[in-house]
């Protein structure tokens, strides 16, 4: 049987009273670490793209 919309409710608080959310600092250091990654991935995906590049211009002039 379905539960009713109050019973919903109760179940979702219960369970979100049961998480633990990240500190300020927390989530300020996982933003930081998030963009220094892109910038990483960014730089490598672009040399790797420039030498796929300049391997292709040699083999096919």
């Amino acid at each position: 049987m379905a539960n009713s919309p109050g019973q919903f409710v109760r179940e979702v608080r219960q369970e979100l009273s049961k998480v633990t959310w990240p500190s300020r600092r927390e989530t300020g250091m996982s933003v930081v670490l998030v963009f220094v990654m892109c910038v990483i991935l960014g730089l490598y995906f672009l040399i790797v793209d420039r030498i796929l590049v300049w391997g292709m211009s040699l083999l096919f002039g």
